[in-house]
C-alpha cells in the first residue's frame, strides 16, 4: 500500500490551498475533491486541533502573558483569535489591556461594546461571560 500512497502523492502533488482540478472541481491537499467527497468528521477535528494549536503559538508570540490567565478567560481568547486572526484580535485593545490587568468584567464589557459582538451575536456573548467568569480584580 505504500507504494500507491507514494504514487499519488507523485502524480497528484500536494496543493495546500484549495483549486480547481482539471475537471473544474474544487480540490485541495493531494487531489482530494473536496466539492464531491468532502472531508470526514474526524478529518475536521484533527484540522480544528491543528487549528487551535496554531491559535495557541500565535498567542503565545504576541501575548506571552496569555498563558497565566485563568483557564476561562484562555478559552475565551483562543475562541477570538479563531474567529478573528490574531491580527483583528489585536484590535481589541481596551479589553485585552483589562486581561492583562486582570479585571475580567471589564474586558468582558469591552469585548461586547464592538462591531464584532454584533456581527457574531450569541457567541460573543458566550466568551464574554468566559471573561467575566474568572477570578480577578
Amino acid at each position: 500500500m505504500t507504494d500507491i500512497i507514494a504514487d499519488l502523492m507523485r502524480d497528484e502533488g500536494l496543493r495546500f490551498k484549495p483549486y480547481k482540478c482539471s475537471a473544474d472541481k474544487l480540490t485541495i491537499g493531494f487531489g482530494r475533491n473536496i466539492e464531491d467527497i468532502g472531508i470526514t468528521e474526524e478529518e475536521a477535528e484533527m484540522m480544528l486541533r491543528n487549528d487551535v494549536a496554531r491559535v495557541e503559538r500565535e498567542l503565545n508570540k504576541a501575548y506571552p502573558w496569555w498563558i497565566k490567565c485563568p483557564e476561562t478567560v484562555r478559552r475565551a481568547m483562543v475562541n477570538m483569535v479563531y474567529n478573528l486572526g490574531i491580527n483583528r484580535f489585536g484590535s481589541f485593545k481596551r479589553m485585552i489591556s483589562c486581561i492583562q490587568a486582570g479585571d475580567y468584567r471589564g474586558a468582558s464589557v469591552h469585548a461586547l461594546d464592538s462591531k464584532w459582538a454584533d456581527q457574531v451575536g450569541a457567541r460573543a456573548t458566550r466568551i464574554a461571560q468566559l471573561i467575566a467568569e474568572a477570578k480577578g480584580n
